[in-house]
């Protein structure tokens, strides 16, 4: 259930509706903080809030980014004032030649390649600096499979702050570029993702003036994904849809959209109609899929080999929350090959004229597969999440794709290629 409490809590600082912080597993709670896990029963800490009215016409009244939604968010009463990359309000697709081509009635594509540096990573950034600079940090740390480096090195950028980026060595070039441009402290490390979370952990025990937003900022960080489900829900029209198919990295994401749903429905603001939740991994470092398909509740970890590498997270913090909203509501999990990613990529391109990311093309490609195996309703609603640029992903396909022949300046040899 969401967390949405009354309390008298004295509260210290700016978070607008943010009250405490409350544990997962029992519910413990604690005052606001940059702390991400409980000191009672150790699990992930979440935000818990006291809304109070919320309408329609306020939202709409807000500026075309994510602070629109600010009084659903912890961040500052002022959030929209202060410098920053102001992410969000990126399109929804009605998709209909995708949906042709998979057979189903009716797809929506939330295309969130819009965002400032590409990905959806923007919208979490955007609301971990502005609690982080609430608690006083000076300093904006990652560590990153690709898309939130772009995101913290721009937004620390636009604030004046240094960042400090850590990535595994093997990165796709693309991303290492994007955020090197931004000329902050980006520092490759010899390991995979995992091992690079591992050593963010450390650093940010040591160095108290850095805001590490996926480590010690988390439960802030974390509730950026909810203004994905607002803006679904916003753009069909104040309704939530049948079913939403969400890429699985950590499994945050997932969580969070679940959560905004749920939030939107509780304060009146959408009808608090059914919907199901789908997950999409790669095959190549699909813990939560294996889980699911083996009906446990609990993920193991594997050692992630996939081109998909935005996805890989070999331990994903959330998975087994992930879990239980993909069984409550009666959605599925499914994981795909590398071939079945880039031919992912390749469909949405040729039918929407969307380009995304690995982590698109297996969104994409798991829908396919989710719609052959019966599980995903051909005749439901449905919203696909693809949440980053393919621009930033260009060796997954560029062995697959190029012209389709070269030929003299003349308009003959261009015939006889289109075989005219």
């Amino acid at each position: 259930m969401t967390a949405a409490v009354q309390t008298t809590t004295k509260r210290t600082f700016d978070l607008g509706p943010a009250v405490e912080l409350v544990s997962k597993e029992e519910g413990h709670r604690q005052p606001l903080a940059p702390e991400f896990v409980s000191a009672e029963d150790f699990s992930p800490l979440e935000v818990a809030y006291d809304f109070g009215r919320v309408r329609r016409e306020d939202i709409e009244a807000g500026p075309r980014n994510i602070w629109r939604y600010k009084k659903l968010l912890p961040v500052p009463s002022n959030v929209e004032e202060i410098p920053n990359t102001e992410p969000g309000c990126t399109r929804l697709v009605r998709a209909d030649r995708l949906a042709k081509a998979l057979g189903v009635k009716r797809i929506w594509v939330k295309d969130d390649t819009g965002n400032p540096t590409h990905s959806f990573k923007d919208r979490v950034v955007a609301v971990a600096l502005a609690a982080a600079r609430e608690f006083g940090f000076d300093t904006l740390a990652c560590p990153s499979t690709g898309n939130l480096a772009n995101a913290v090195a721009a937004a620390a950028a636009r604030a004046g702050w240094q960042s400090v980026v850590l990535i595994p060595a093997t990165l796709e070039r693309a991303k290492i570029l994007t955020t090197a441009v931004y000329d902050g402290a980006l520092i490759a490390v010899d390991g995979n993702y995992d091992d690079v979370n591992r050593l963010a952990t450390q650093l940010a025990a040591e160095h108290e003036t850095w805001a590490f937003v996926n480590v010690n900022v988390r439960p802030y960080y974390a509730e950026g994904s909810k203004t994905l489900a607002f803006e679904v829900a916003e753009q069909l029209g104040w309704r939530l849809p049948e079913q939403i198919v969400v890429p699985i990295a950590s499994g945050a994401q997932l969580t969070k959209v679940d959560k905004g749903f749920r939030e939107f429905g509780e304060l009146g603001l959408v009808d608090q109609t059914p919907y199901k939740v789908f997950g999409a991994q790669a095959t190549g470092c699909s813990p939560v899929s294996a889980a699911f398909r083996a009906g446990l509740d609990v993920v193991q970890p594997v050692k992630p080999n996939t081109i998909a590498r935005s996805l890989a997270i070999g331990n994903p913090a959330d998975g087994p929350y992930v879990l239980d909203i993909v069984n409550r509501t009666g959605g599925a999990i499914e994981d795909v090959s590398d071939e079945e990613v880039v031919e992912g990529i390749r469909l949405l391109a040729r039918t929407e004229g969307i380009f995304t990311e690995t982590a698109g093309g297996v969104t994409v490609a798991t829908t396919k597969k989710l719609i052959e195996a019966g599980k995903l309703d051909p005749d439901a609603e449905t919203v696909l999440l693809i949440t980053g640029d393919g621009l930033k992903t260009l060796d997954a396909v560029e062995d697959r794709i190029g012209p389709k022949a070269t030929v003299p300046a003349s308009v003959d040899a261009v015939h006889e290629v289109l075989g005219y």
